[in-house]
């Protein structure tokens, strides 16, 4: 299993790259096993603010459809155009192509707050 260390994770099995005040928000490896092939992206937030833990879209697979929620607060301004015609991309290439949204973080502290890959394979069992 696929778990890069320079990327924090949470508990609803997102990754989270921070690049500034900028973090790219996709979800794992893990996740994206868990819930099989990937049909279909929804993120209805673009440009809105949410607070942490908010749900800002949902991600839909063959035999479930899961809510994806924000790990950090901010403002979601870009969303992955590419996943309206190759949402497959999440399954083959998740920590890459398969990226989600992008949020200008509105509480830095809140960073702390995410898993390192080390607590995150300690979650899944890795």
């Amino acid at each position: 299993m696929n778990i890069p260390s320079n990327l924090k994770y949470t508990k609803d099995h997102e990754w989270v790259l921070i690049e500034g005040d900028v973090a790219t928000v996709g979800i794992t490896d893990f996740a994206q096993k868990e819930l099989g092939d990937i049909v279909y992206v929804e993120v209805e937030t673009l440009d809105q603010t949410l607070s942490k833990d908010e749900v800002f879209g949902t991600v839909e697979a063959v035999k479930t459809v899961s809510d994806l929620f924000l790990p950090l607060s901010g403002e979601i301004f870009e969303f992955n155009e590419e996943l309206e015609t190759t949402p497959e991309a999440v399954n083959s290439d998740p920590y890459g192509k398969g990226w989600m949204i992008k949020v200008k973080i509105a509480d830095a502290t809140e960073v702390e707050e995410l898993l390192s890959s080390d607590a995150y394979k300690e979650l899944i069992g890795a």
